[in-house]
């Protein structure tokens, strides 16, 4: 199996399930079979430019974290969205949490390597 399919079939996989849709949810959504989904999902078949793109704005994702898996500026945007609607206590408070989850993301990291 081609592991760039393999690598954006977990990507799409993930951002599914964190949007909490199943695989039919997300054909339906999107405009595809559910068969096309569950060959992108397991890497077996090659998407389609087209629905790449259908794939990438029902998701709310970029190509290029879709396909690469690297985050650019549009895969933030619906972050930053939620943000402008924490009052400023709250924002400082979320800093707080990311700053806490980096690092021990980073802890964790280093424990793997050690191993």
């Amino acid at each position: 199996m081609d592991e760039l399919l393999q690598s954006m079939g977990e990507r799409l996989m993930r951002r599914r399930k964190q949007l909490r849709l199943t695989q039919e949810e997300l054909a339906e959504r999107a405009d595809m079979t559910t068969q096309t989904i569950s060959t992108a999902e397991t890497g077996l078949k090659a998407l389609r430019p087209h629905n790449i793109v259908k794939l990438c704005r029902t998701l709310e994702i970029s190509a290029d974290y879709l396909l690469f898996g690297e985050i650019s500026g549009g895969d933030t945007l619906p972050l930053s969205a939620k943000f402008s609607q924490l009052t400023p206590d709250q924002y400082h408070y979320l800093g707080d949490i990311i700053n806490s989850f980096i690092a021990a993301v980073n802890t964790n990291k280093e424990k793997e390597s050690e191993t």
